[in-house]
Protein backbone atom coordinates (compact mmCIF):
# COMPACT_ATOMS: atom_id res chain seq x y z
CA UNK A 1 0.00 0.00 0.00
CA UNK A 2 2.82 2.11 1.09
CA UNK A 3 4.27 1.62 -2.82
CA UNK A 4 1.64 2.88 -4.29
CA UNK A 5 1.05 5.72 -2.04
CA UNK A 6 4.52 7.02 -2.43
CA UNK A 7 4.07 6.93 -6.88
CA UNK A 8 1.20 8.77 -6.15
CA UNK A 9 3.05 11.69 -4.29
CA UNK A 10 6.25 11.75 -6.80
CA UNK A 11 3.71 11.80 -9.45
CA UNK A 12 2.01 14.66 -8.24
CA UNK A 13 5.26 16.27 -7.33
CA UNK A 14 7.42 15.50 -11.11
CA UNK A 15 3.98 16.68 -12.65
CA UNK A 16 3.92 19.87 -10.71
CA UNK A 17 5.45 22.90 -13.18
CA UNK A 18 6.67 24.72 -10.02
CA UNK A 19 8.18 22.45 -7.18
CA UNK A 20 10.86 20.74 -8.94
CA UNK A 21 12.04 24.11 -10.52
CA UNK A 22 12.15 25.76 -6.80
CA UNK A 23 13.51 23.06 -5.60
CA UNK A 24 16.84 23.58 -6.98
CA UNK A 25 16.73 27.34 -7.92
CA UNK A 26 15.88 27.79 -3.93
CA UNK A 27 19.00 26.82 -2.43
CA UNK A 28 21.28 28.16 -5.75
CA UNK A 29 19.78 31.45 -5.13
CA UNK A 30 19.61 31.44 -0.96
CA UNK A 31 23.46 30.28 -0.92
CA UNK A 32 24.84 32.64 -3.59
CA UNK A 33 23.12 35.51 -2.58
CA UNK A 34 22.38 35.21 1.14
CA UNK A 35 25.76 35.06 2.81
CA UNK A 36 26.57 38.06 1.48
CA UNK A 37 23.73 39.92 2.34
CA UNK A 38 23.49 38.74 6.13
CA UNK A 39 26.79 39.89 6.73
CA UNK A 40 27.40 41.74 10.57
CA UNK A 41 30.70 43.01 9.58
CA UNK A 42 30.67 46.32 10.15
CA UNK A 43 33.18 48.46 7.40
CA UNK A 44 33.38 51.61 5.85
CA UNK A 45 31.77 53.56 8.35
CA UNK A 46 31.20 57.21 6.88
CA UNK A 47 33.30 59.82 8.88
CA UNK A 48 33.58 63.10 9.16
CA UNK A 49 36.73 64.90 10.27
CA UNK A 50 37.43 68.05 12.13
CA UNK A 51 41.48 68.79 11.76
CA UNK A 52 42.15 72.06 13.97
CA UNK A 53 45.70 71.69 14.08
CA UNK A 54 46.77 70.64 10.65
CA UNK A 55 50.07 69.23 12.05
CA UNK A 56 51.81 66.21 10.91
CA UNK A 57 50.81 64.33 13.73
CA UNK A 58 47.39 65.32 12.89
CA UNK A 59 47.72 64.17 9.40
CA UNK A 60 49.39 61.00 10.44
CA UNK A 61 46.68 59.80 12.56
CA UNK A 62 43.45 60.46 9.99
CA UNK A 63 45.80 58.86 7.40
CA UNK A 64 46.03 55.51 10.36
CA UNK A 65 41.95 55.58 11.07
CA UNK A 66 41.33 55.86 6.94
CA UNK A 67 44.31 52.95 6.46
CA UNK A 68 42.53 50.57 8.88
CA UNK A 69 40.05 49.83 6.19
CA UNK A 70 36.95 50.07 8.18
CA UNK A 71 36.43 54.16 8.13
CA UNK A 72 36.21 56.17 4.67
CA UNK A 73 36.38 60.01 5.08
CA UNK A 74 33.02 61.50 3.63
CA UNK A 75 33.56 64.66 4.99
CA UNK A 76 36.58 67.26 6.24
CA UNK A 77 34.80 70.01 7.73
CA UNK A 78 35.76 72.96 9.42
CA UNK A 79 33.81 73.22 12.65
CA UNK A 80 32.18 70.88 14.89
CA UNK A 81 28.77 72.53 13.80
CA UNK A 82 29.96 71.93 10.13
CA UNK A 83 30.24 68.23 11.22
CA UNK A 84 27.03 67.65 13.16
CA UNK A 85 24.99 68.80 10.37
CA UNK A 86 26.77 66.13 7.79
CA UNK A 87 25.72 63.30 10.56
CA UNK A 88 22.06 64.72 11.07
CA UNK A 89 21.80 64.43 6.66
CA UNK A 90 23.16 60.71 7.80
CA UNK A 91 26.01 61.72 5.20
CA UNK A 92 28.36 60.77 8.00
CA UNK A 93 28.09 58.07 10.51
CA UNK A 94 30.74 59.22 13.44
CA UNK A 95 32.71 62.51 13.51
CA UNK A 96 36.34 63.04 14.86
CA UNK A 97 37.45 66.33 16.39
CA UNK A 98 41.38 66.87 16.48
CA UNK A 99 41.63 70.16 18.88
CA UNK A 100 44.14 72.83 18.58
CA UNK A 101 47.82 71.81 19.51
CA UNK A 102 47.43 68.51 18.88
CA UNK A 103 50.93 67.92 18.15
CA UNK A 104 52.35 70.07 20.52
CA UNK A 105 50.20 68.06 23.49
CA UNK A 106 51.85 65.18 22.43
CA UNK A 107 55.31 65.67 22.11
CA UNK A 108 55.30 67.62 25.39
CA UNK A 109 53.84 64.68 26.92
CA UNK A 110 51.06 65.78 28.87
CA UNK A 111 48.48 64.26 26.72
CA UNK A 112 45.44 65.65 24.80
CA UNK A 113 41.86 64.89 24.12
CA UNK A 114 40.49 63.75 20.94
CA UNK A 115 36.59 64.30 20.35
CA UNK A 116 34.47 61.22 18.75
CA UNK A 117 30.67 61.66 18.40
CA UNK A 118 28.44 58.81 16.59
CA UNK A 119 25.01 58.34 15.51
CA UNK A 120 23.77 55.48 17.28
CA UNK A 121 20.43 55.25 15.82
CA UNK A 122 22.24 51.94 14.25
CA UNK A 123 23.42 50.84 17.80
CA UNK A 124 25.41 48.09 16.17
CA UNK A 125 27.01 50.08 13.85
CA UNK A 126 27.62 52.78 16.51
CA UNK A 127 29.29 50.79 18.95
CA UNK A 128 31.17 48.53 16.77
CA UNK A 129 32.24 52.23 15.16
CA UNK A 130 33.15 53.79 18.81
CA UNK A 131 35.29 50.65 19.88
CA UNK A 132 37.24 50.64 16.11
CA UNK A 133 38.48 54.07 16.72
CA UNK A 134 39.00 54.13 19.98
CA UNK A 135 41.61 50.82 19.50
CA UNK A 136 43.07 53.11 16.85
CA UNK A 137 43.58 55.75 19.22
CA UNK A 138 45.06 53.50 21.81
CA UNK A 139 47.66 52.41 19.50
CA UNK A 140 48.55 55.76 18.33
CA UNK A 141 49.41 57.15 21.51
CA UNK A 142 51.10 53.98 22.42
CA UNK A 143 53.43 54.43 19.01
CA UNK A 144 53.94 58.08 20.45
CA UNK A 145 54.69 57.09 23.83
CA UNK A 146 57.20 54.40 22.52
CA UNK A 147 58.85 56.71 20.30
CA UNK A 148 59.02 59.32 22.80
CA UNK A 149 61.14 56.61 25.31
CA UNK A 150 63.05 55.51 22.92
CA UNK A 151 65.73 58.06 23.40
CA UNK A 152 65.47 57.98 27.11
CA UNK A 153 66.08 54.19 26.80
CA UNK A 154 69.38 53.73 24.48
CA UNK A 155 70.90 56.29 26.95
CA UNK A 156 70.44 53.41 29.69
CA UNK A 157 73.00 50.78 30.27
CA UNK A 158 73.85 48.59 28.21
CA UNK A 159 73.37 45.92 30.32
CA UNK A 160 69.79 46.53 31.00
CA UNK A 161 67.34 44.71 28.87
CA UNK A 162 64.24 46.10 28.15
CA UNK A 163 61.49 43.08 27.76
CA UNK A 164 59.55 43.05 24.43
CA UNK A 165 55.92 41.72 25.10
CA UNK A 166 54.01 40.95 21.56
CA UNK A 167 50.88 39.99 21.62
CA UNK A 168 49.86 37.58 18.76
CA UNK A 169 46.00 36.60 19.01
CA UNK A 170 45.38 33.08 17.66
CA UNK A 171 41.36 32.89 16.06
CA UNK A 172 40.63 28.97 16.49
CA UNK A 173 37.86 27.63 14.26
CA UNK A 174 37.63 30.87 12.03
CA UNK A 175 40.98 32.30 11.76
CA UNK A 176 39.66 35.06 9.58
CA UNK A 177 36.73 36.00 11.35
CA UNK A 178 34.63 35.87 8.36
CA UNK A 179 30.99 36.24 9.38
CA UNK A 180 30.20 34.57 6.16
CA UNK A 181 31.25 31.11 7.53
CA UNK A 182 28.84 31.51 10.39
CA UNK A 183 26.29 32.32 8.51
CA UNK A 184 26.21 29.47 5.63
CA UNK A 185 25.77 26.91 7.95
CA UNK A 186 22.43 28.16 9.25
CA UNK A 187 21.20 29.40 6.10
CA UNK A 188 21.60 25.81 5.15
CA UNK A 189 18.89 25.05 7.64
CA UNK A 190 16.71 27.96 7.04
CA UNK A 191 16.53 26.86 3.27
CA UNK A 192 15.77 22.89 4.89
CA UNK A 193 12.86 23.79 6.48
CA UNK A 194 11.53 25.88 4.07
CA UNK A 195 11.42 22.85 1.69
CA UNK A 196 10.66 20.11 4.49
CA UNK A 197 7.77 21.84 6.34
CA UNK A 198 6.49 24.44 4.06
CA UNK A 199 6.24 21.66 1.15
CA UNK A 200 4.56 19.02 3.41
CA UNK A 201 2.44 21.19 4.64
CA UNK A 202 1.15 23.21 1.47
CA UNK A 203 0.47 19.88 -0.40
CA UNK A 204 -1.76 18.72 2.38
CA UNK A 205 -4.04 22.05 2.22
CA UNK A 206 -3.48 21.75 -1.64
CA UNK A 207 -5.43 18.75 -1.63
CA UNK A 208 -8.12 19.23 1.00
CA UNK A 209 -8.89 23.05 -1.36
CA UNK A 210 -9.16 21.03 -4.56
CA UNK A 211 -11.35 18.27 -2.81
CA UNK A 212 -9.14 15.34 -3.80
CA UNK A 213 -8.40 14.87 -0.15
CA UNK A 214 -12.37 13.21 -0.09
CA UNK A 215 -11.09 10.67 -1.80
CA UNK A 216 -8.37 9.43 0.17
CA UNK A 217 -10.24 9.87 3.34
CA UNK A 218 -13.20 6.75 1.87
CA UNK A 219 -9.70 4.40 0.93
CA UNK A 220 -8.61 1.97 3.77
CA UNK A 221 -5.22 3.84 4.04
CA UNK A 222 -4.83 4.25 7.74
CA UNK A 223 -3.65 7.39 8.70
CA UNK A 224 -0.21 6.55 10.05
CA UNK A 225 0.24 4.77 6.37
CA UNK A 226 -0.86 8.16 4.87
CA UNK A 227 1.49 10.80 7.07
CA UNK A 228 4.52 7.99 5.69
CA UNK A 229 3.45 8.87 2.88
CA UNK A 230 3.52 12.59 2.38
CA UNK A 231 6.66 13.06 4.27
CA UNK A 232 9.42 10.57 2.18
CA UNK A 233 9.20 12.71 -0.48
CA UNK A 234 9.93 15.83 0.63
CA UNK A 235 12.76 14.10 2.98
CA UNK A 236 14.44 12.90 -0.01
CA UNK A 237 13.84 16.39 -1.88
CA UNK A 238 15.16 17.33 1.34
CA UNK A 239 18.52 15.76 0.87
CA UNK A 240 19.02 17.36 -2.89
CA UNK A 241 18.76 20.42 -1.51
CA UNK A 242 21.66 20.27 1.58
CA UNK A 243 23.13 18.55 -1.21
CA UNK A 244 23.42 21.40 -3.52
CA UNK A 245 23.98 23.84 -0.63
CA UNK A 246 26.91 22.51 0.14
CA UNK A 247 28.56 22.10 -3.32
CA UNK A 248 27.37 25.59 -3.78
CA UNK A 249 29.41 26.52 -0.17
CA UNK A 250 31.91 24.11 -1.30
CA UNK A 251 32.55 26.00 -4.75
CA UNK A 252 31.84 29.36 -4.75
CA UNK A 253 33.12 30.13 -0.65
CA UNK A 254 35.71 27.77 -0.40
CA UNK A 255 33.64 26.45 3.12
CA UNK A 256 34.69 23.08 3.69
CA UNK A 257 33.23 20.94 6.32
CA UNK A 258 36.08 20.20 9.29
CA UNK A 259 33.99 17.42 10.16
CA UNK A 260 31.90 14.58 8.96
CA UNK A 261 29.67 14.82 5.95
CA UNK A 262 27.83 11.59 7.04
CA UNK A 263 27.16 13.37 10.60
CA UNK A 264 25.95 16.47 8.69
CA UNK A 265 23.66 14.32 6.57
CA UNK A 266 22.63 12.19 9.85
CA UNK A 267 21.85 15.33 11.70
CA UNK A 268 19.73 17.07 8.50
CA UNK A 269 17.96 13.79 8.05
CA UNK A 270 16.39 14.17 11.88
CA UNK A 271 15.94 17.79 11.16
CA UNK A 272 14.11 17.31 8.27
CA UNK A 273 11.52 14.38 10.02
CA UNK A 274 11.26 16.67 12.72
CA UNK A 275 10.13 19.53 11.11
CA UNK A 276 7.88 18.18 7.85
CA UNK A 277 6.06 16.46 10.65
CA UNK A 278 5.47 20.31 12.27
CA UNK A 279 4.30 21.53 8.85
CA UNK A 280 1.93 18.25 8.40
CA UNK A 281 0.44 19.28 11.70
CA UNK A 282 -0.25 22.70 10.39
CA UNK A 283 -1.81 21.41 7.71
CA UNK A 284 -4.53 19.17 9.78
CA UNK A 285 -5.42 22.63 10.91
CA UNK A 286 -5.29 24.72 8.17
CA UNK A 287 -8.38 25.12 6.23
CA UNK A 288 -6.81 27.08 3.53
CA UNK A 289 -3.52 27.54 1.81
CA UNK A 290 -3.36 31.26 3.47
CA UNK A 291 -4.05 30.14 7.14
CA UNK A 292 -1.15 27.73 6.56
CA UNK A 293 1.36 30.18 4.96
CA UNK A 294 0.22 32.14 8.28
CA UNK A 295 0.91 29.84 10.76
CA UNK A 296 4.12 28.31 9.43
CA UNK A 297 5.58 31.83 9.19
CA UNK A 298 4.48 32.63 11.86
CA UNK A 299 6.05 29.33 14.24
CA UNK A 300 9.27 29.67 11.53
CA UNK A 301 10.28 33.19 12.82
CA UNK A 302 9.58 32.22 16.25
CA UNK A 303 12.30 29.67 15.75
CA UNK A 304 14.29 31.45 13.85
CA UNK A 305 14.90 34.13 16.36
CA UNK A 306 15.29 31.79 18.90
CA UNK A 307 17.66 29.35 17.32
CA UNK A 308 20.54 32.07 17.96
CA UNK A 309 20.57 32.25 13.80
CA UNK A 310 21.69 35.92 14.10
CA UNK A 311 22.70 36.54 17.51
CA UNK A 312 23.85 34.24 20.18
CA UNK A 313 21.65 32.66 22.94
CA UNK A 314 24.10 33.59 25.45
CA UNK A 315 23.02 37.22 24.36
CA UNK A 316 19.68 37.10 25.11
CA UNK A 317 17.39 37.43 28.23
CA UNK A 318 16.38 34.42 30.77
CA UNK A 319 13.16 33.86 29.72
CA UNK A 320 14.26 33.92 25.99
CA UNK A 321 17.21 31.72 27.12
CA UNK A 322 14.52 29.00 28.23
CA UNK A 323 12.33 29.74 25.36
CA UNK A 324 14.91 28.74 22.67
CA UNK A 325 15.13 25.05 24.33
CA UNK A 326 11.95 24.45 22.64
CA UNK A 327 13.02 25.63 19.18
CA UNK A 328 14.67 22.79 17.48
CA UNK A 329 16.61 25.27 14.83
CA UNK A 330 18.54 25.48 18.12
CA UNK A 331 19.80 22.21 18.17
CA UNK A 332 20.41 21.43 14.48
CA UNK A 333 21.91 25.34 13.77
CA UNK A 334 24.64 24.56 17.29
CA UNK A 335 25.23 21.20 15.64
CA UNK A 336 25.80 21.85 11.78
CA UNK A 337 27.81 24.90 12.71
CA UNK A 338 30.48 22.72 15.01
CA UNK A 339 30.64 20.03 12.42
CA UNK A 340 31.16 22.71 9.87
CA UNK A 341 34.10 25.17 12.28
CA UNK A 342 35.14 22.60 14.70
CA UNK A 343 35.05 19.06 13.10
CA UNK A 344 32.99 17.88 16.24
CA UNK A 345 32.36 14.35 16.10
CA UNK A 346 29.00 12.76 16.59
CA UNK A 347 29.80 11.47 20.27
CA UNK A 348 30.43 15.06 21.47
CA UNK A 349 26.47 16.10 19.66
CA UNK A 350 24.80 12.93 21.18
CA UNK A 351 22.87 15.71 23.45
CA UNK A 352 21.64 17.78 20.31
CA UNK A 353 20.80 14.90 18.56
CA UNK A 354 18.52 13.16 21.14
CA UNK A 355 16.65 16.89 21.27
CA UNK A 356 16.08 16.29 17.60
CA UNK A 357 14.62 12.68 18.06
CA UNK A 358 12.57 14.01 20.75
CA UNK A 359 10.82 16.91 18.06
CA UNK A 360 10.65 13.97 15.47
CA UNK A 361 8.70 11.79 17.48
CA UNK A 362 6.30 14.77 19.70
CA UNK A 363 5.50 16.40 15.88
CA UNK A 364 5.11 13.33 13.77
CA UNK A 365 3.06 11.95 16.70
CA UNK A 366 0.90 14.96 17.08
CA UNK A 367 0.38 14.84 13.03
CA UNK A 368 -1.00 11.05 12.85
CA UNK A 369 -3.43 12.08 15.95
CA UNK A 370 -4.42 15.04 14.71
CA UNK A 371 -5.50 13.96 11.16
CA UNK A 372 -9.07 12.78 11.09
CA UNK A 373 -10.27 10.67 8.02
CA UNK A 374 -13.78 12.06 7.36
CA UNK A 375 -15.71 9.94 4.49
Amino acid sequence: MLIYLLEKEFKQFFRNSFLPKMVVILPLVAMLIFPLIANFEIKNINLSVVDHDKSTQSRQLIQKIQSSGYFRITNVAESYREAIRSVEKNESDMLIEIPTDFEKELESGSGTKVLVATNAVNGMKGGLGSSYIMTILNNYSSQIALRRLTPEISMQSSTMQTPDVEIIPRYWFNPELRYLFLMIPALMIMVLAIVSGFLPAMNIVGEKESGTIEQMNVTPVNRFLFIISKLIPYWMVGFVVLTISILVSLLVYGFLARGSYITLYLFASMFMLAFSGFGLVISNYAKTMQQAIFMILFFLLTFIFLSGFYTPITNMPKWGQVLSNFSPFKYIIQAVRMIYLKGTPFKDLIPNFLALCGFAVFFNGWAVLSYRKRS
